[in-house]
């Protein structure tokens, strides 16, 4: 019996999903097929496989040339329609924010791919959100009601590997004094989330293979086979391909678990997510530590609207937490830890001119074009911290005193950060000390 036709991939029409999703169903079936024999499921499986694999290989181009034979260009929707058609269709975001269009571009892939039982592989930089979006995925799907059961792939010692993921029975170790059910058998009729999946050795590599293909796992000490059925959504930090070419991650593992990919950006190419993140930390926070939400003076907003996060929404958290535990109701440039915190923050005083104010970090410019423009929002916010820090936080005032449109006041203003009402509170404070 002949499962496929060799010629298939370059020669069909059908799309690259589309043929995807019929190898996936035809596996599906035939591990349960009742009237064959075993070694003849096991051959079909076999060469069902094969052909899996030739078509995840196919190139990109491929790819493209054959989407984009079989179906109509999509019409160009703004960031904001894009999130908005989620929300529409009950997308459930698990806290992701933010209009980025790689953000969305990785939303829309995981509501593709959350209903199916295809693997997913995420990868991205530490602290960008990877087990945010395995939840996304998790949430999205038809086993959301489901166990959702997460493994650090990185944090299990290799002799522990086997038991911890799929379960030892009583006796078969020293110190197994019961029967123990593994992280894959916990997970069944759900999902399991392997994290740091290129920390996985190659002795656990090839057992996780023999999952992916069979469905079936053993405990160790045990000669009975266990059905498992858990969607698998794994995740890394590592570039896989570079391991793979180092001998360190295993090709056809790859493959198996990268049917669906997605990439996170990092959260410096994402800063229009920067406040959002502001106020859904801070309100964590703040109902942890059973507090008021905190607030920020300018500089430090300023600060932490352009600050890199090499640590990613992971270290933009852990500062919300820090400043709201340090800080009073204000928070400032020295609650930050001493690590990142600038080492000559600007100084605005009356007496001098804005233009002796400014300080421009020029070590991440890289033209001149860039270090006028730098020069000159520097400037401008210093005035116009200046400017309100005279009138006591009124703008009204402010905006007669410059001869400004209002309005257009306030849109500067809103471009810098910068709260009035701050500036009101302090001269507040500044009379009652007069006083």
């Amino acid at each position: 019996m002949k499962l496929f036709n060799q010629g298939l991939p370059g020669g069909s029409t059908v799309s690259y999903a589309g043929l995807i999703e019929k190898i996936e169903i035809l596996r599906s079936t035939l591990r349960w097929a009742s009237k064959l024999e075993r070694p003849e499921i096991e051959k079909l499986l076999r060469q069902s496989s094969a052909l899996r694999d030739e078509v995840l290989q196919l190139s990109h181009k491929e790819r493209f040339v054959q989407a984009a034979s079989a179906e109509a260009p999509p019409v160009e929707l703004s960031t904001g329609q894009r999130r908005k058609a989620l929300l529409e269709r009950s997308f459930v975001f698990e806290g992701t924010f933010g209009d980025n269009p790689k953000l969305l571009e990785s939303l829309e892939i995981a509501e593709k791919a959350a209903p199916t039982d295809l693997p997913v592989l995420i990868d991205g930089e530490s602290g960008t959100g990877k087990e945010l979006m395995a939840k996304v995925i998790h949430a999205n799907g038809s086993r959301a009601d489901k166990p959702y059961i997460s493994v650090n792939c990185g944090a299990i010692p290799d002799n522990l590997l086997e038991s911890e993921l799929f379960g030892h029975k009583r006796g078969a170790f020293t110190g197994a004094s019961n029967d123990r059910k593994g992280k894959f058998e916990s997970a069944h009729k759900g999902t399991i989330f392997l994290d740091e999946i290129g920390e996985l050795p190659l002795a656990g590599q090839v057992k996780l293979l023999r999952v992916l293909q069979s469905h079936e796992i053993q405990r160790v000490g045990s000669d009975e086979i266990i059905s498992v059925d858990a969607r698998i959504v794994a995740a890394t930090n590592k570039n896989l391909r570079k391991l793979i070419e180092e001998g360190s991650f295993r090709e056809d593992l790859f493959y198996r678990l990268s049917v669906i990919h997605v990439t996170l950006p990092p959260l410096r190419e994402r800063k229009d997510e920067i406040p959002l993140l502001f106020a859904y930390f801070g309100d964590e926070a703040a109902e942890a530590l059973k507090r008021a939400p905190i607030r920020m003076t300018p500089r430090l907003r300023d600060f932490m609207l352009n600050y890199a996060y090499p640590g990613n929404i992971r270290e933009l958290r852990n500062i919300i937490y820090r400043i709201s535990c340090l800080a009073g109701d204000m928070a400032d440039v020295e609650h930050l830890p001493d690590d990142i915190r600038p080492k000559a923050p600007v100084s605005i005083a009356p007496e001098h001119s804005a233009a002796a104010s400014v300080k421009v970090d020029v070590s991440r410019l890289s033209s001149l074009s860039d270090a006028k423009r730098a020069a000159s929002d520097e400037a401008e916010r210093a005035f116009l911290e200046r400017g309100l820090t005279e009138v006591g936080g009124t703008v009204a005032e402010l905006a007669r005193r410059c001869d400004m449109n209002r309005s257009h006041l306030q849109m500067l203003l809103k471009k810098h950060g910068i709260h009035s009402k701050d500036f009101r509170k302090q001269s507040q404070a500044h009379s009652g000390k007069g006083a």
